[in-house]
């Protein structure tokens, strides 16, 4: 930050200014030091130079100290503290050169015959640094007495907040001013406290950044000016109150209504309640309206725990979603830890700073927000043509063609217009593909690649190429262009991870499955929105669907609410924990002409929804849960093997005499608990719901119908 510190103290007049070892030197008059600490939005401390001396020796930094007239400085009713560091010195002890500063200072009084300062480490009236590097000590009075990234404003914070400094440094680096300069606008999706977006207004309004501040360390000293100082705050003021009325748009938001409660009271505090909005929104499903042009500068949230868990990739992609989906013709800066999470925002990167968040070098990635910078989230690898392919490669077309012919004569005749055509048959490609028509243009296809991880004990570079020959065999077998072509990596899932959302936006495509239209998204979800081993089970339901009440439990992107209602569903009710998933539904019920009446949209935890006194009762009923939830929105993790029994059992509760409750798992062992059986009739139907296309893999799944006895 020393070059931004060297321009910001000559912007404010001081003089011969030049970076140090560990910070920046310069000169000027009294008043350019109190504008310093006054509008310095990124020093640390303003420290004035009271004496450099040799310093080899305890006893040679004590007769140092007490040649500096400390009765210039202070009185003996004062407090004061001392802090010393040492580095490369034959003096190694930081307190104990501290204890012989102190002792230097108050002999100087005790000398004299009269009465001494005492120490006070928490809030003296006067704070001492002292700095022995290569046994040469250099004294001085903090002239701000504490860090000057205090503003007095954040009174509360959310995890690991920013220091307001390193969040001024980095709207400088971002070129802030200038875009506010411009009535550009400032947004940040994850705002947390509001650090940044408050900073960003302070400087949108030619606010001081210590003009909140209570307490500055000259305030006591002897040689303070406080006419000088009265004058220098009035004219901060004065400016602030007119900079106000000209902040540009400011835009907070966060899906953490608690934290967004603290960045309110903080903008208060800063006298800017009114001129930022924050918003609760969650990134994975955003939604608002922004002006044409502005800067957008974040801090995602980082952790071992999220790191480990494979959050983060998904939460960049979510961002860079967002970023592209409402931002377009904006600039953008992302602050993290980790510079390799940047390349998940989808979107070419431009200049790169490093900023030190504590002792961790973090990166700004920066963002010109244009479509000539984006890249397919789904990027496709190189493609390899096909006089260079290896013998498996070819094996694999001869495969993935011989797979085809009948596929598609079974497609026509069954009026299947979205079907797997592969599915891991080799072990040299191991992939999922999967076929889309359009509902539109049944001659338009969109096909899905969705690769296996490979094991760890596969040479990386083996893997590569073999990923760029499976997409390569895909587009020349389906003849397809690029942009119908879509390439997602499924890692193997570990511990407790489940797989979601990737990221938010994305194209979506209208398919046909019977006489339902469904919306599919290839782009930004690892699955597509539309589970095609289901297919079965989501016809029978149409057939037993007219005149009953249809309970969709887990319902996703609400297919099989679908087929219910296009079925003659008295009504349907569809619960899901995922606002996306919710709206997904609501979509596809709209564009099957059934949105609304009788259709009911709950976004909302199943198990905290079945647990509800007085729920309605059902005639038809679809559990399809996932294998394992460790979710922070649901009120307990969740493991279908472990808790399937007690689920059942609350639905059957739902279920009128006469219904039905089918009971769907892609647990791949799974065994339905003894107790279910014995209190209910239960048939196992999971031959007869795993779809033509899914044979090769009879275990994709386990289906059950289950009636009261």
């Amino acid at each position: 930050m020393s070059d931004l510190l060297t321009r910001e103290l000559e912007a404010l007049g001081a003089s011969s200014v030049s970076e140090t070892r560990a910070g920046v030197r310069f000169e000027g008059s009294l008043e350019d030091a109190y504008r310093a600490c006054l509008w310095s939005r990124l020093a640390n401390r303003i420290l004035l130079p009271l004496g450099s001396f040799p310093a080899d020796s305890p006893e040679a930094l004590y007769a140092g100290v007490r040649e500096i007239d400390w009765l210039e400085h202070l009185s003996a009713d004062q407090t004061i503290a001392v802090d010393v560091n040492v580095s490369h010195s034959a003096i190694t002890h930081s307190h104990y050169a501290a204890l012989k500063v102190k002792d230097a200072i108050v002999d100087n009084f005790t000398a004299t015959g009269g009465p001494r300062p005492s120490v006070d480490i928490d809030r003296p009236d006067i704070r001492i640094n002292g700095y022995v590097l290569r046994d040469q000590a250099a004294i001085y009075l903090d002239l701000s007495g504490s860090s000057l990234h205090q503003r007095n404003y954040r009174l509360g914070a959310g995890v690991a907040p920013l220091k307001e400094n390193l969040a001024a440094a980095i709207l400088l680096r971002a070129r802030w001013p200038e875009i506010a300069a411009e009535r550009g606008a400032f947004a940040d999706p994850m705002c947390g406290s509001g650090t940044l977006v408050i900073e960003a207004a302070m400087m949108a309004a030619d606010m001081a950044p210590g003009l909140h501040r209570t307490h500055f360390g000259f305030l006591a000293w002897k040689q303070h000016d406080q006419a000088l100082w009265e004058e220098l705050i009035n004219e901060a003021g004065q400016r602030a109150r007119a900079g106000v009325e000209h902040v540009p748009v400011m835009l907070g938001f966060d899906h953490n209504r608690r934290v967004l409660e603290l960045a309110r009271s903080n903008a208060d505090r800063a006298g800017l309640g009114d001129r930022i909005t924050f918003i609760y929104q969650d990134l994975f499903d955003f939604r608002h309206d922004f002006p044409a042009r502005g800067l957008m500068v974040t801090n995602p949230p980082y952790g071992v725990r999220m790191n480990e868990s494979g959050e983060l990739p998904g939460l960049y992609q979510a961002l860079g979603a967002m970023m592209k989906n409402h931002l377009r013709g904006w600039q953008g800066a992302i602050f993290t830890e980790d510079q390799s999470l940047g390349k998940h925002i989808g979107m070419r990167a431009g200049k790169l700073h490093t900023l030190y968040n504590g002792a961790i070098a973090c990166k700004l990635i920066h963002f010109t927000i244009e479509a000539s910078h984006f890249y397919r989230q789904d990027r496709l690898p190189q493609r390899i043509d096909e006089p260079d392919w290896s013998e498996q490669a070819r094996m694999f077309k001869n495969r993935l063609t011989k797979n085809l012919k009948p596929l598609a004569r079974w497609a026509r005749r069954e009026d299947v217009t979205c079907y797997r055509a592969y599915d891991a048959d080799l072990p040299d490609f191991s992939a999922a593909i999967d076929v889309y028509h359009s509902a539109d243009n049944p001659m338009e296809v969109w096909v899905c690649v969705q690769e296996y991880e490979a094991p760890s004990t596969i040479d990386e570079g083996k893997a590569k190429l073999r990923t760029r020959e499976l997409v390569s065999v895909v587009q020349d077998v389906f003849e397809l262009e690029a942009d119908h072509l879509f390439y997602k990596m499924r890692g193997r899932q570990r511990g407790d991870t489940q797989y979601e959302r990737m990221s938010s936006g994305g194209d979506f495509h209208q398919v046909r499955e019977g006489n339902c239209l469904l919306r599919v998204n290839f782009e930004s979800y690892l699955d597509t929105g539309l589970f095609l081993d289901h297919r079965p089970l989501r016809l029978r339901l149409q057939q037993e669907a007219a005149g009953r009440d249809f309970l969709n439990l887990f319902g996703y992107t609400g297919a099989a609410t679908v087929h219910a209602a296009q079925g003659g569903a008295a009504s349907t009710t569809t619960v899901d924990m995922s606002r996306t998933y919710i709206e997904w539904a609501k979509q596809n019920l709209r564009a099957n002409g059934f949105e609304g009446g009788a259709n009911h949209l709950i976004q909302e935890d199943c198990l905290q929804w079945l647990r509800q006194e007085r729920r309605p009762r059902f005639d038809l009923i679809l559990l399809d849960p996932p294998s394992f939830s460790n979710s922070k929105r649901m009120s307990q993790s969740f493991d279908v093997q472990e808790d399937h029994a007690a689920l059942i059992e609350q639905c059957m509760r739902l279920l009128r005499k006469g219904g039905t409750l089918y009971f769907s798992t892609n647990l791949r062992h799974f065994r339905l608990a003894s107790e279910v059986g014995g209190q209910y009739e239960c048939e196992d139907i999971s031959r007869e719901t795993i779809p033509h296309d899914f044979k090769r893999r009879q275990n994709i799944h386990h289906c059950w119908r289950i009636v009261h006895r």
